[in-house]
């Protein structure tokens, strides 16, 4: 065997959108209920393991041969998947260096990131079922309980046996679906630099990064307490039943006298320039209450493991036009700034949960716990988390790719590269140029 293709259907309780994969397979349901797979190319079979069926050997023993090269449309599911399903402890996964993803084949070649739109484009014979988003509802994910359903949480095959024939349908027809994608690609290979790329994305997935659990639960609290605090103080002065709608906020505003087609951030802070009495209080409250970072850390929460760390925080290609990695989940790349002297003293406050300190030293608690954000990442014992930022790295590489010698010698020499700049396209000797010069 050189090469396995897999999809599998599984089932878990834990939101995979809002939680991630990592996540979703920690649950105590979790199952995978269907394994399709192909061997070197040839015949798709479909493995029903929610009714007693069980893996061919041969497959079983590739899933942890590095000699077997595995295929999955975003492998990075199928791979955390069936590494819970191989019974490895959390924080251990299948190695992913023998591991391909037709997902990110595809992203190479500018298509789409979903199954069914790759195989749009690309014009298949083989395309993916569209009828299985309801049967990945019926069967993947909990139902709620009603008198009709015999107030059950959970579909079983054996609830609708017709559904759960389609449903093996659909997993048969995935793994086809991919193949054709493979071969209509096989003349654009995917260089072997991208995959050493991809297999380190995957590494450092797998690896995640420790969150301060207690921290973020006790910033979630703080939150609730202060935003519960100004939203009373809104419907004290509106007497509006949901002063955070933004329907009755504006309806209210226009009884004042103040007519407003918009209560967004740029909007509010501008009306407050001219705003006084009670509109400018309701103003600058609504404001505070949008500042509130509830949601950030609530993701936080979601997505922490069993292990208190947070995985599978980006994804490889996906920004497909440039190839660069996209934030998922936590959105790490896009975190608040902190530029709080007293940054520390804050957090420790946080971590007491002495919410009466914090109300007395800060003017806006929301702004506090948003600059705190990025303090949720922690090292693990014994070790420091080191923040590292390539000076110029934009500058200094292009200057490489064009042969420009002198940039990088005047970044050797620890030259400001905007006055080394100047200095050589005006012919102004370096030491002549200063801000307050004319250059």
């Amino acid at each position: 065997m050189k090469t396995l293709e897999i999809d599998i259907e599984t089932f878990s309780s834990i939101n995979l959108a809002r939680a991630g994969v990592y996540k979703y397979s920690q649950s105590e349901d979790f199952e995978v209920m269907l394994f399709a797979y192909s061997i070197n190319g040839g015949q798709v079979e479909v493995i029903d393991l929610a009714l007693g069926d069980e893996l061919p050997e041969e497959v079983l023993h590739a899933l942890t041969d590095k000699k077997v090269t595995k295929w999955a449309f975003n492998a990075n599911f199928e791979r955390i998947c069936l590494s819970r399903f191989l019974g490895f402890p959390t924080g251990k996964y299948l190695d992913p260096s023998s591991w391909r993803c037709s997902m990110v084949w595809s992203a190479y070649m500018g298509l789409p990131l979903s199954l069914e739109s790759v195989g749009s484009v690309l014009g298949l014979e083989k395309q993916k079922l569209k009828e299985g988003k309801d049967l990945i509802r019926y069967f993947c994910t909990p139902c709620k309980p009603t008198k009709a359903n015999g107030k059950r949480t959970r579909n079983f095959p054996y609830h609708d046996l017709d559904k759960w024939s389609s449903f093996k349908e659909y997993n048969k027809r995935d793994v086809e679906t991919e193949l054709e994608i493979q071969r209509k690609l096989a003349n654009f290979p995917v260089p072997d630099t991208v995959w050493q790329e991809y297999h380190l994305d995957q590494e450092i997935n797998d690896r995640g990064v420790l969150l301060d659990l207690e921290f973020i639960k006790n910033a979630i609290d703080i939150d609730d307490h202060f935003r519960g605090n100004l939203m009373s103080e809104l419907k004290s002065i509106t007497e509006l039943e949901n002063p955070n709608s933004v329907h009755q906020l504006r309806a209210w505003l226009l009884d004042q006298g103040l007519d407003t087609a918009s209560l967004g951030k740029n909007v509010v802070s501008e009306l407050l320039e001219t705003a006084d009495g009670d509109i400018a209080k309701v103003l600058i409250l609504r404001q505070q209450i949008a500042k509130s970072s509830i949601r950030k850390y609530q993701t936080m929460e979601n997505a922490i493991g069993s292990d208190n760390r947070a995985r599978g925080m980006f994804q490889f290609y996906g920004a497909n036009r440039t190839g660069r990695f996209a934030g998922r989940i936590l959105q790490p790349q896009n975190l608040p700034r902190n530029n709080m002297p007293d940054l520390s003293e804050a957090r420790d406050l946080v971590l007491v949960k002495d919410i009466r300190a914090l109300d007395m030293l800060y003017d806006s608690v929301p702004e506090v716990l948003s600059e705190l954000i990025r303090t949720s990442f922690i090292p693990k014992a014994n070790h420091k988390l080191i923040v590292a930022d390539f000076s110029s790295i934009e500058r200094v590489v292009l200057a490489w790719l064009a042969g420009e010698k002198w940039v990088l010698d005047a970044y050797n020499r620890k030259e400001d590269l905007y006055t080394a700049t100047a200095s050589h396209m005006f012919g102004v000797p370096i030491e002549n140029i200063d801000k307050r010069g004319p250059l």
